[in-house]
């Protein structure tokens, strides 16, 4: 190196480059739920607001990125936010290989935990199905609670609208 010479550092390759700035993006993504997840995300999986996959699909990319897996006619969101004062880890929405359209989260509690949770923040109660060791819980709107593995999911599953009719020439 000659005297009085400055050596720059080589610039990153391109692709260190977008992978650096996904990561920040994702790990942006992921840092926090928009401030209307409670009520937009748990007003809807409680059954007491209209579900539409496409409108949850985009809400969900946009505030915690891309799904991590497709999996039972689902798209899985990684999300760490909280709902009804219990955490929150993952966020479903039904796909288009369903004849149903569905929004969920899976909570790191139990059933019966979430179950008392929602009572206290909302008031809506949940009625077990059966009397087996893993109950089904429903409430009045539709909504279930039901396990996953050692944690609860929550959801609300409607049959979808059929599409307009097709119009068909009048008489002539």
């Amino acid at each position: 190196m000659l005297p009085g010479r400055t050596v720059l550092a080589r610039p990153a390759a391109p692709r260190a480059r977008l992978a650096a700035l996904a990561l920040c993006l994702c790990a942006w993504a992921q840092a926090a739920p928009p401030s209307t997840f409670g009520s937009v995300v748990g007003n809807a999986v409680l059954c007491l607001d209209h579900i539409d996959n496409a409108y949850f699909y985009s809400y969900l990319s946009s505030s915690f990125g891309p799904a991590y897996k497709r999996e039972g006619g689902a798209y899985w969101f990684k999300a760490d936010a909280t709902l009804w004062g219990a955490p929150i880890t993952d966020v479903i929405v039904s796909d288009d290989s369903s004849a149903l359209t569905f929004l969920g989260v899976v909570a790191d509690v139990t059933p019966e935990k979430i179950d008392e949770a929602i009572v206290a923040a909302s008031g809506l109660h949940y009625t077990k199905l059966d009397a087996g060791k893993f109950p089904v819980r429903e409430s009045n709107p539709g909504s279930k609670i039901v396990y996953f593995r050692s944690k609860a999911k929550v959801f609300c599953a409607k049959f979808k609208p059929l599409p307009p009719p097709l119009a068909l020439p009048g008489p002539k």
